[in-house]
Order: C-alpha cells, then sequence, then structure tokens
C-alpha cells in the first residue's frame, strides 16, 4: 500500500505547490469513537473546527461513545460545532459526511475503528482513494489491539501486514480533552520521515492544546499500544486487591511499563524493512526528534554477540507517556476502560476467592460493572497473547507480567489456582515480579544443544553433564519424597514453571 502525501513528480515546482495545500489541508475522522470525539471536542472548543471533518460508521451515532450524563455537561455550542463538521452539502442539500467524502475533502484520514472493523475499513479507504483519484491522502490508524487471521489461525500488528499505513495515538483518559486548560501530547508515526513530519503538523493545528510530535515507528507504536491495554488490566487489578499493601505497586507497575517496551524493542529488531527504516531517510532521523539514529541492544550467545534489541522507539515521549498514564489511578474522573476491567477482576476474585471460570464470566462481571466488552482492547488482545509471543519470538522473562494475567484468565482450572495465590498474596506477587524477570536457564540449555559447534555451547553443556554425574555419585540418605517437596515449592515458581513449560 502507497501512503504519501506524494506523487512520485521529480518537479520542484509540483512538489512546492503541494507542501502549500498541506498547509490549508485537513483531517479526517472516521467511524468515531470516545477517543476521536474527545479531540473533536477539544477542537471545537479551542476554534480548530475548520480543519477538521468527522464521519461516523453506518448504525453509529457522532456522540454515541459518551454516556448521557457526559452529554449534558457538554457545551451546546461546542456540541453544535462538533456537528457541523460532520455534514456538508451536496448540490444544496446537507448530507452527513461518509468516507467517500472524507477522502475527498481531507488529506489524512484516521480511520478509528478497533480491531473489530479497522482491517475492513482500510481496505475500504483504499479502494476510495483509488476510484476517486485521491492516492494522495494518508491513511492512519489508532487500533490498540492485536489483529487475528482465522483462516490461518495466526495474531500479528497490523502495520507489520501494511508497514505504510500510520498510527497515532497518545494518552486518552474518560473525561480528558472536554476541559479547557486540559492538554493532550501524541505521537503519528509513519516509516517514512517526512510523511510523519507533514501529519504530525497537519494534527497538530486542530487544537492548540493537542500536541503531536512526528515519529518513524509506527510498527513499534501499535505494538505497545496493544501491550499497554493488557497490562493496564493487571494495573487495575493490582491497585485494587492490593490498595493496603501499596509497597508492591511501585514495582508493579515499573515492570508493566518496562516489559512493554522491551517487548516493543524486540519486534523492532524483526522488523523487514529495518535498513530502509533507518538508512533512507531524507533527513537524519536527529532532526525529526530522536536524540540518536538507532539504539541497539546485543546478549552474548555462546561467544558471539548478538543484536537483540532496539529502544530507538522510545524517544515517541507520548507513547511512553501512554503507557504511564493508563496505568495511573487518577485523582480526579475515571482510569482507562482497561484498568476498570482489572478492578472488576480485583473484585470479583476477591468475592470468590478465586480467577474467573473463563473469559465469558470475566465479561459478564465487565458488563455488570457497566463496561462494555466491545470497548474492552486489552481483553481482546489478552486472547491471541500466545500466538503474539509465537510470531515475534518474545522472551518468557520480557511478558512475565501478562504471563501470569493470561493464566487466571485463559488457564486450567489448576494453573488459575496457582495464578491466584501469586496474583493476591503480596509476597508471591513480590517474589514473581523480582524472580520471572531473569531468563530462565533452561533456555540457556535449549540453544546451546542447538548451537553445539560453538565452543562455549559444548563447555555448558558437559559442565552440566559432570554436574550431574557428581550429585548421582552422592548417597541421598534425606528420605524426603518427591511428592511432599513438590508441595513445598513456592506459588510464584509454580507459575513460572507453568510458564516456561508452555511458552
Amino acid at each position: 500500500m502507497q501512503n504519501s502525501f506524494f506523487a512520485d513528480s521529480l518537479d520542484q515546482d509540483t512538489v512546492k505547490r503541494r507542501i502549500l495545500e498541506l498547509e490549508r489541508g485537513r483531517v479526517g475522522f472516521y467511524s468515531i469513537g470516545l477517543y476521536p470525539a474527545s479531540m473533536a471536542y477539544n477542537s471545537a472548543m479551542h476554534g480548530g473546527a475548520d480543519r477538521l471533518r468527522m464521519a461516523a460508521r453506518p448504525g453509529r451515532s457522532l456522540f454515541g461513545a459518551f454516556s448521557e450524563r457526559d452529554r449534558q455537561g457538554m457545551d451546546p455550542a461546542h456540541v453544535a460545532t462538533m456537528e457541523r463538521m460532520a455534514w456538508h452539502r451536496v448540490e444544496g442539500r446537507p448530507r452527513p459526511h461518509s468516507l467517500a467524502s472524507l477522502i475527498e475533502d481531507c488529506d489524512l484520514v484516521l480511520l478509528s475503528a478497533n480491531s473489530n472493523h479497522i482491517e475492513q475499513d482500510l481496505q475500504e479507504a483504499c479502494d476510495l482513494r483509488r476510484e476517486l483519484g485521491r492516492e494522495q491522502v494518508v491513511l492512519a490508524c489508532l487500533a490498540g489491539s492485536f489483529s487475528h487471521d482465522p483462516l490461518s489461525n495466526d495474531s500479528y500488528v497490523l502495520c507489520e501486514r501494511q508497514p505504510n499505513l500510520a498510527f497515532f495515538s497518545g494518552f486518552h483518559r474518560h473525561d480528558a480533552l472536554r476541559d479547557p486548560v486540559d492538554s493532550f501530547t501524541a505521537n503519528f508515526c509513519h516509516p517514512n520521515a517526512i510523511t510523519a513530519l507533514l501529519g504530525a503538523r497537519l494534527l497538530d493545528r486542530i487544537s492548540p492544546n493537542i500536541q503531536v510530535s512526528p515519529g518513524v515507528h509506527n510498527v513499534e507504536a501499535q505494538y505497545i499500544k496493544a501491550a499497554k491495554n493488557i497490562s493496564s488490566i493487571f494495573a487495575g487489578f493490582g491497585y485494587t486487591y492490593h490498595a493496603e499493601n501499596t509497597g508492591i505497586l511501585p514495582t508493579l507497575l515499573t515492570l508493566l511499563l518496562d516489559q512493554c517496551l522491551d517487548q516493543a524493542s524486540s519486534v523492532s529488531m524483526r522488523r523487514r524493512d529495518r535498513q530502509r527504516l533507518y538508512g533512507r531517510q531524507p533527513f537524519p532521523l536527529t532532526e525529526l526528534g530522536y536524540g540518536v539514529q538507532r539504539i541497539e541492544a546485543a546478549l552474548n550467545r555462546g561467544g558471539d554477540m548478538e543484536k537483540v534489541r532496539d529502544h530507538t522507539f522510545t524517544q515517541l515521549t507520548a507513547m511512553v507517556a501512554d503507557v504511564r498514564g493508563s496505568m495511573m489511578l487518577p485523582v480526579v474522573g475515571k482510569p482507562t476502560r482497561n484498568f476498570q476491567a482489572g478492578r472488576v477482576l480485583a473484585e470479583g476474585m476477591r468475592r470468590l476467592g478465586r480467577c474467573p471460570q473463563d473469559v465469558e464470566e470475566f465479561e459478564r462481571w465487565c458488563e455488570l460493572g457497566g463496561l462494555h466488552k466491545g470497548g474492552l482492547e486489552g481483553l481482546k488482545a489478552l486472547r491471541y497473547w500466545p500466538q503474539i509471543l509465537r510470531n515475534y519470538g518474545i522472551q518468557v522473562h520480557d511478558a512475565s507480567m501478562v504471563n501470569l494475567l493470561y493464566m487466571a484468565i485463559f488457564g486450567k482450572r489448576d494453573t488459575k489456582a496457582i495464578a491466584f495465590r501469586v496474583m493476591t498474596e503480596s509476597r508471591e506477587l513480590s517474589n514473581y515480579c523480582q524472580e520471572s524477570v531473569r531468563p530462565s536457564h533452561s533456555r540457556r540449555y535449549s540453544e546451546a544443544l542447538q548451537n553445539l559447534d560453538r565452543p562455549g555451547a559444548l563447555e555448558l553443556l558437559a559442565n552440566a553433564v559432570v554436574a550431574d554425574n557428581a550429585r548421582r555419585a552422592i548417597p541421598d540418605d534425606s528420605g524426603s519424597d518427591e511428592s511432599e517437596s513438590s508441595e513445598e515449592i513456592p506459588a510464584y515458581l509454580k507459575a513460572m514453571n507453568v510458564i516456561e513449560n508452555v511458552w
């Protein structure tokens, strides 16, 4: 998919005219939901309505994502401005905007649907661009979940399958952006630096209270968003269940944040377009806002240094702030919906003394708590978590917190019992936080077995065999029964063993 503001022209005057057109360009929001509608309200409040257009998906209303209480608190003048953004005139008659009219009228169209509809919307938008001769309209998404192909039973990040698709995100919470003094930071990411720069400028100008910065890491940004939505559930659980044991919270929240970024950095190393991402940009990324061109980490594997992580995307400050903000309990207003789902999980587990029997029971808890399951992107992302780990080669110690949450909701009955103990007992949870982030020894030996041509690998296995022979040569008079000793294994170690065996 080509996704650029410019045609393949080498004529300088043509390019100059296009740049000046973009200075007067408009942004379109299609599908509408709480996030984009709140930005539109902020734009209406601060005089940016002439730069923004909106179109609701068929069957949806412009303000359908807001509760009745939210709507009652809105200024009627700003509501009227928003309604004008959603209409245009055809032969003198008013008509609601559609995806086609947004593509005709705007230079950047943000497809705001969640993971249920985003791929369908993207295909329709690409078809309309071609039919209308508007190929220089840039398309972006903000879906914060993993896509799933039911035919191949494969899960993935959409921006990986469509690497030229732009991604937009920043921290948004209920009640935010409808306060006149509230400000909002976001990132607009695209693999081409110029497209990222110009797209960020278009979005930055819809309101003086919305600051948008460019970035090139669209795949990593979308992964961070999806992983963050899952982690927010665990954060909400921790705040609620361990409200009286607040010493565990800083450790828990720090790990949830760090592991989101560590996972995304591993995803970055697997990009097929990494060389072009860094080496074929029209100007250095340091001029886009990055402190350095590339931040990479390496591990010593059997005497050889192997690159394993790229942390350049940590320069996306708004994206990292999104992760932090989504895991915080606000002083005023409501936390994010995924955080609220974590609170529902904590209340249900405390009330029943167990984990939910299955994901359907957890969804019923959420519905009773006023949370519609269709809006819980974190829970939808968690459903495909094992496939994501395998697809992107995420190391177990980089995803231990989400792995534990997956056990609690999708595990078997005996696995859920272990997860319940670890998640609800402060000491077990703190031990799990400390121990589960260390790379497992079993992986070291497994990798050594597959790389016997390396001297270090062969020596590691030989030392293990010698140590095992020496241990068996010493008589064991303890008389302890293996089944009795297994009962003494702490719950957090049992949880780690289960995860190691599964993943």
